[in-house]
């Protein structure tokens, strides 16, 4: 069989009950967007990760060969985004409530007799939540459980103009507006772009260890790193240079989602 899925057509809840009672199968993929509702500067819209995470998804599965029985949800828009509270239009949930939130997904999911849920995440502020509540569902249910986060795939060199930018650039700049200019133009106001100031090169810059993200992270709020809401710069950004990025993760995410409907525990 040859040809890639219309993502309009692999919508799960646009099914009815029986209909998704008859595409349950062993190697059946149920994919779970999720990501926030939060800040990002005077640039970009307080949905962005969640455009990028739904996005995403929508484009990987584009890309995804027909034989690959991949399904989507709707995006569970709301995330741990409590780093950005204080800014207007940040819309957090606790950490224990987003965990409840993903545990109560995963037992539907299984009850509904499939074997395989993928999150794919749009929000740096909660990986590693993920990870921890998708062991806490394989345990409780029984269900293969893949937590993704699409930005760990890296980007093409170029998308991002400096290898600064690209390590502490990471709410609201230059990668990060490209990929909605290149998803949701409309959302972005390029003429209210500015940079987020230097505070956070100042502060890890020069560091050995500790890291804004990544090994050996701080707990940081984005108060202690910036006064628009932004870290990073986003005056760079571009449609062009965001496409590349959206082409790559998608591409990137559409084989992982054939791996997993291939994969066994």
């Amino acid at each position: 069989m040859t040809g890639f899925h219309d993502p309009a057509e692999r919508r799960l809840a646009w099914r009815t009950s029986p209909e998704i009672e008859a595409i349950v199968g062993s190697d059946a993929l149920v994919i779970q967007p999720i990501a926030s509702v939060e800040q990002h500067g005077p640039h970009l819209p307080c949905y962005t990760d969640s455009l990028v995470a739904d996005g995403l998804v929508a484009r990987a599965i584009a890309l995804t060969p027909v034989d690959v029985n991949v399904w989507s949800l709707p995006v569970i828009a709301y995330g741990k985004s409590n780093e950005h509270l204080g800014f207007p239009g940040t819309i957090a949930l606790s950490a224990e409530t987003l965990i409840a939130v993903c545990r109560d997904v995963g037992r539907s999911v299984a009850r509904s007799g499939f074997r395989k849920l993928a999150f794919v995440n749009g929000h740096g502020g909660q990986p590693h939540l993920l990870e921890m509540v998708a062991r806490d569902i394989r345990e409780e249910t029984g269900l293969m459980v893949f937590p993704l986060f699409p930005y760990r795939l890296g980007v093409p060199e170029g998308v991002v103009s400096s290898p600064e930018e690209e390590a502490l650039g990471i709410h609201g700049g230059e990668l990060e507006t490209s990929l909605v200019l290149a998803l949701h133009p409309e959302s972005v106001h390029m003429d209210r772009a500015e940079s987020g100031g230097d505070r956070v090169r100042k502060l890890y810059g020069d560091l050995e260890y500790l890291t804004l993200e990544g090994a050996l992270p701080t707990a940081w709020l984005t108060r202690d790193l910036s006064e628009n809401g932004v870290i990073g710069d986003p005056t760079n950004a571009s449609a062009e240079r965001g496409e590349r990025a959206v082409a790559h993760l998608a591409q990137g995410l559409s084989r992982v989602f054939a791996e997993i409907c291939e994969f066994e525990l």
